[in-house]
């Protein structure tokens, strides 16, 4: 299995753009043998340490292999609404690893 661990920096007044982005996007996942298994929207009361800025989100996706996830970030439904992610997000931190 693989794990993606993404922290997403969304711009500000931009948030319903990307719910309207991830509202597409993550049901896909399932459709590339994907399961979204942590979404979380952190507050500051939840940071005990930090070097970095807070994201606005934090999602954990388990993907079965390399090709599922490189099969869903080709998918063509999610490629027509690529403009609401490019409009909202400021950057992402994307982290890949094994459960070990």
């Amino acid at each position: 299995m693989l794990y993606i661990t993404q922290l997403i920096y969304v711009k500000p007044g931009q948030e319903n753009v990307f719910h309207q982005f991830e509202d597409i996007a993550i049901p896909l996942i399932a459709k590339y043998n994907g399961t979204l298994m942590l979404r979380v929207r952190p507050d500051e009361q939840a940071v005990i340490e930090s070097n970095i800025n807070a994201p606005y989100e934090i999602h954990l996706v388990e993907f079965k292999d390399e090709q599922d996830l490189d099969n869903f970030m080709k998918d063509e439904e999610r490629k027509k609404f690529l403009h609401l992610k490019e409009q909202s997000i400021e950057s992402v931190m994307l982290i890949k690893g094994a459960k070990m």
